[in-house]
């Protein structure tokens, strides 16, 4: 097992609160899951970390059953048994992005649904596993509005998000190295990716370093710091002054950058 390493903090409310982070990680005897529950576009639906937490719960007790069971067949039927089971709606639920590395003897494979990256390095340098179809349409001003988001949410020509579609697990993206080229792997949510993406703070060499000799938390810390000195958002804009952080650090020990 790839030795792992994991920093969480919670960010604040959209009225600018502390409240409990609405990220998620699980570590599995092969596999590492990153979950981050979207921020509701109506104050009718649940929150989303109270799914995002019942479906990595879900997921988790799925992988352990079938531990090499397809990862989009096993998001799937997570997807629908929680919908099942707390009677959600396709387009009228609450939802989660969901990152999953998994690895064994011979593979590391990862698997992203919307915008929690996941960050290989190895032999083959730097691979960074990203969704970006809800940044893009977020970027272009099409998802201005709770409406726009649910008309494009888990739609053609929109985004694809973990909600209460179970079809939306075959639209993620997926990647695979071997794992003897595989040096270690980042999963990160966007409280943190923003400091690569968005912020320029450092890029994912950068990050790796920074975790690899200070721990996760330093990174957390970094992105903090210049959401701190950038307190309105005339520098970065964004719609909380702090997001939720996740950070995991799984180190394989492969062949180096």
């Amino acid at each position: 097992m790839p030795e792992i390493a994991i920093a969480e903090r919670a960010g604040v409310g959209a009225d600018g609160l502390p409240r409990a982070s609405e990220d998620h990680v699980v570590v599995l005897d092969n596999a590492v899951l990153l979950l981050d529950g979207a921020t509701s576009p109506s104050p009718d639906l649940p929150p989303g970390g109270w799914y995002a937490g019942l479906l990595v719960r879900r997921l988790a007790e799925e992988l352990r059953d079938s531990p090499k069971e397809d990862l989009a067949v096993a998001l799937a039927s997570s997807i629908a048994g929680v919908a099942a089971e707390q009677g959600l709606e396709p387009g009228r639920s609450p939802s989660s992005t969901v990152s999953i590395v998994r690895w064994d003897e011979a593979e590391v494979e990862s698997l992203v649904l919307a915008d929690s990256p996941v960050v290989a390095f190895g032999r083959f340098g730097v691979d960074v596993v990203s969704d970006d179809r809800l940044v893009s349409l977020r970027d272009g001003g099409l998802l201005q509005t709770g409406a726009d988001v649910r008309r494009r949410r888990n739609a053609e020509g929109g985004f694809w998000v973990a909600e209460a579609d179970p079809a939306a697990a075959s639209k993620a993206v997926r990647r695979s190295w071997p794992r003897p080229e595989v040096d270690a792997v980042l999963l990160a949510t966007d409280g943190v990716s923003t400091g690569v993406d968005d912020y320029g703070l450092f890029g994912w060499p950068d990050v790796l370093r920074l975790a690899r000799a200070n721990g996760p938390n330093a990174v957390l810390d970094a992105v903090r710091t210049a959401e701190t000195q950038d307190p309105d958002g005339s520098r970065w804009p964004r719609a909380k002054r702090h997001d939720d952080q996740a950070l995991v650090l799984a180190s394989f020990g492969g062949t180096g950058e």
